[in-house]
């Protein structure tokens, strides 16, 4: 029998695949840590960051060779989310897909709750 977790944060195929591209060409243990920090437009923040660290209390979400960590207090603002990845016109960017987020700006890097 199979028992499938469900993580707070999930991570897209599109996502995946890119955070591991960007891991494979940075020194191991490369991982890309999201958080959420006070600022932006709208009052809170997504922050990437590639972190050779994983602290005890960090969620660890990995797909297909990536490695996502988050932390706590990041989390709470975080769950039921989506990292996603664009390529279009604009450009290339990771997307969190928030279900918690009430408005963003037009960037998509800032929100509010």
């Amino acid at each position: 029998m199979t028992v499938e977790i469900s993580l707070p944060v999930t991570v897209s195929a599109r996502a995946a695949r890119r955070i591991a591209a960007i891991l494979s060409a940075e020194p191991a243990p490369a991982m890309l840590r999201l958080a959420v920090t006070g600022g932006g437009c709208s009052g809170f923040q997504y922050n990437f960051a590639l972190d050779d660290a994983q602290l005890d209390e960090d969620l660890v979400v990995e797909k297909d060779g990536a490695r996502v960590l988050i932390d706590p207090v990041s989390l709470d603002f975080l769950a039921g989310s989506e990292i996603d990845f664009t390529d279009d016109l604009i450009g290339q960017a990771f997307k969190v897909n928030n279900p918690n987020a009430t408005a963003s700006c037009g960037c998509g890097t800032s929100f509010t709750v």
